[in-house]
């Protein structure tokens, strides 16, 4: 049976600030990625998504990010590698430590906004992050957007590594994704297309009508986007008529490891 993970950005919401619909999104995801506090977030708020997320049943991973609330962590900075290393450790450290408390552990780590574009443009900031994951825990798994990131990720023996896809942005022809300034409603039909061929044959259509390889086993899905719950129990129904299993990134890992 074919299986796949579904990943969310939560816990982006801080002090009066409120982010995303987490309540709603969380009972249809398998794996949720937790702001640390530096782009969004707060302590308060890693609790409430730690707790929401064992409830649930679903894995908790760090989602570090540049330390620019103002920005929401999408605008570059002028971080060296060890910089970048330091702020990885400071914030998974973080979680790590909230996770403990609940009796949970934190299965894997998914930079965020221009932390991401940093690791997607320099090898060094990339094999910072994943020094920074190691220094920490050796256990942890790396979900990578990004092809030349994943493949960095994969020349790490002791660093398991998943690519992920996406169903809510389109693609580009080479790969790229087509993000918006704003989320906008996503037709729910289109997206449960994108994921069960994703899932089934490792493929998607791009924008310009090209079939591109997006060999993921793991789907992100935007919980700000206006109607992410109906894609969601979209996604669902067809995998359920697909019969694609949902499984979580660490039992996705510990699966391809037996085998």
């Amino acid at each position: 049976m074919v299986a796949i993970d579904i990943n969310c950005d939560m816990g982006e919401s801080f002090g009066n600030y409120s982010m995303g619909r987490d309540v709603e999104v969380m009972p249809y995801i398998t794996s949720a990625n937790v702001a640390g506090g530096f782009h969004a977030g707060d302590p308060h708020v890693m609790r409430e998504t730690v707790a929401l997320a064992e409830e649930h049943g679903v894995g908790i991973g760090a989602h570090p990010g540049l330390p620019d609330m103002m920005g929401f962590g999408r605008r570059k900075m002028d971080a060296t590698p060890r910089e970048v290393r330091d702020y990885v450790v400071y914030q998974l450290g973080a979680l790590t430590g909230f996770a403990e408390r609940a009796g949970a552990e934190v299965q894997h780590v998914k930079p965020h906004g221009a932390m991401y574009s940093m690791l997607s443009e320099s090898e060094d900031h990339a094999r910072a992050v994943m020094e920074a994951i190691l220094d920490v825990d050796p256990n942890l798994v790396y979900l990578a957007t990004d092809m030349n990131i994943y493949e960095i990720a994969e020349e790490y023996d002791e660093l398991d590594a998943v690519f992920e896809g996406y169903v809510d942005l389109d693609y580009r022809a080479d790969r790229t994704l087509i993000v918006e300034k704003e989320m906008t409603a996503t037709d729910p039909e289109l997206a449960a297309d994108r994921a069960v061929s994703i899932a089934n044959r490792g493929e998607v259509e791009s924008v310009d009508g090209t079939t591109i390889d997006v060999p993921a086993d793991s789907l992100c899905i935007h919980g700000d986007s206006p109607n992410s719950v109906e894609v969601l129990e979209t996604i669902h129904e067809r995998f359920e008529e697909e019969g694609i299993e949902l499984k979580r990134l660490d039992e996705l890992v510990a699966s391809s490891a037996r085998s």
